[in-house]
């Protein structure tokens, strides 16, 4: 049974590269987030909106998880389903890199309805792989629950075309001032509460949203 880094084998090396040096300490300031982007995968108000929240993240990285297990549910009742906020979602691959952009390619062939769950189901199941187990059951098993054979998840892995979108978010993403994931700018602006294990916490995302709508 092949791995999913046999997938991706021929553009592994270049996109690992493109993703670390979207890590790294950035020269621009983070305005530049606030900006739609080619690739954008938004819910909440529609774009325009009085307040956009930003996130850069991947699913293999365990901060970003922790941070959507302890506050997502409550972030998007309070703000996104309320239309309050544009919540625009943006991929940076982090380690292991095959997984994260395999992930990322089967969450957008899922459908722009079910992008978000498959993301979700991916940050929630890195338990699974951690521990020592095929990551390719994981990928498949989410895949196939989105309402996608097996044939179209191979498919959706190796195109190329995906993979190299993927870079150039990497690369925006650089442009963008991101240090590192997960990564959140409210209207622009960056969000950080030093010391928290779990990246921004939502009381300081939440303060810096309600400022902006009280505007």
């Amino acid at each position: 049974m092949r791995t999913i880094k046999t997938f991706l084998s021929r553009r592994a090396a270049i996109v690992t590269a493109i993703a670390a040096s979207a890590l790294v300490v950035a020269s621009c300031s983070g305005g530049g987030a606030n900006a739609p982007a080619e690739g954008d995968m938004a819910m909440g108000a529609a774009e325009g909106a009085k307040v956009t929240v930003v996130e850069y993240a991947s699913v293999t990285c365990h901060v970003c998880a922790a941070w959507h297990n302890a506050y997502w549910s409550e972030f998007k009742t309070k703000y996104v389903d309320t239309n309050k906020v544009r919540f625009v979602f943006r991929e940076i691959p982090t380690g292991p890199i095959p997984v994260a952009v395999a992930g990322f390619q089967i969450a957008r062939c899922a459908g722009d309805d079910k992008y978000f769950d498959v993301v979700h189901a991916m940050m929630e199941s890195q338990g699974e792989w951690q521990a020592g187990g095929n990551p390719r059951d994981t990928l498949f098993r989410i895949g196939n629950g989105a309402g996608l054979t097996n044939s179209q998840i191979e498919t959706c892995i190796k195109d190329e075309d995906g993979i190299k979108a993927i870079e150039a978010r990497a690369r925006a993403a650089t442009a963008a001032g991101v240090e590192g994931t997960p990564s959140f700018f409210v209207n622009g602006q960056p969000i950080l509460s030093p010391g928290s294990q779990n990246g921004p916490t939502l009381a300081d995302i939440s303060a810096a949203i309600d400022a902006e709508l009280a505007k």
